[in-house]
């Protein structure tokens, strides 16, 4: 059993593209069969490629974390459900994701993947390899943490506020956050930034930085909402959510880089 187990982590390392379309070719199957749909057909196609490129790029460690967001996301966009259907701030499609879900989730994150392969290849410096996991983490981090947020708010926020006025709005407006919501999103972040570090991607300093980053863009994203994406036409939610995932990632990095080094390389 031992051996087998080791032949296939050989196997894995040595031909991760391989097993990286063989792996997510079995799950599009699987997927397609399942009656419960957690993605659109459409949307099927392009988790198949971001899998793809995740496990080709950085293994199975980050394609556990996106793995991790996925399936966490989804659950937590089932929450009150029929509560959020009735006031009419469900997501559309009975939460079935399409492709601008999965690419407004995990354009940023699929950037510092597609990094990192440049510096195995040489393309890169390789100082940058720790920095581009980290925003990899914190973007999903980030998309987490505002999905958390947003569908708990909906389903129990008892108190729900504009996030540049205090005043108060109905559940599901744009910029509007509840303490319930708050809290969700925070632990939303730290959870995922523990799946990581439990992977070895991140340090436990990176789990911190990535649940401070997470924070700051999901608060940065709800400013967004409340002002400028009813004013932009071409501003939809899911350019929103790419470029909140932007921000979690550069504030990651950018507080990385300003630590010293003793505390960067803290609880590794």
């Amino acid at each position: 059993m031992l051996n087998t187990v080791s032949n296939w982590f050989d196997f894995s390392m040595q031909n991760p593209w391989l097993v990286a379309i063989a792996l997510n070719s079995i799950l599009l199957i699987v997927a397609t069969i399942i009656p419960k749909k957690l993605l659109t057909p459409a949307g099927l196609i392009h988790a198949w490629g971001l899998g793809v490129v995740v496990w080709g790029t950085l293994g199975w460690r980050g394609y556990g974390v996106v793995m991790f967001y996925f399936l966490v996301g989804s659950a937590v966009t089932r929450i009150g459900m029929k509560q959020k259907e009735a006031e009419g701030i469900a997501e559309k499609r009975d939460g079935a994701r399409g492709p601008e879900n999965v690419w407004g989730s995990a354009f940023t994150a699929t950037i510092c993947a597609i990094g990192v392969a440049g510096i195995k290849l040489g393309w890169l410096d390789p100082g940058w390899e720790s920095l581009l996991l980290l925003g990899y983490v914190a973007s999903f981090a980030t998309k987490l943490s505002d999905t958390t947020a947003s569908e708990v708010g909906k389903a129990y926020g008892k108190s729900t506020f504009l996030i540049t006025t205090l005043k108060p709005v109905p559940r599901g407006t744009e910029g509007a956050v509840s303490l319930e919501g708050t809290v969700a999103g925070i632990v939303g972040g730290i959870l995922i930034s523990l799946v990581a570090y439990s992977v070895g991607m991140i340090t436990f300093t990176g789990v911190i930085i990535c649940t401070i980053a997470a924070f700051i863009a999901t608060n940065i994203e709800s400013v967004i909402g409340a002002t400028l994406q009813s004013e932009i036409d071409w501003l939809s939610n899911e350019l929103v959510n790419v470029i909140n995932t932007i921000i979690g990632a550069v504030v990651a990095i950018s507080l990385a880089l300003s630590l010293p080094s003793a505390i960067a390389t803290w609880w590794h």
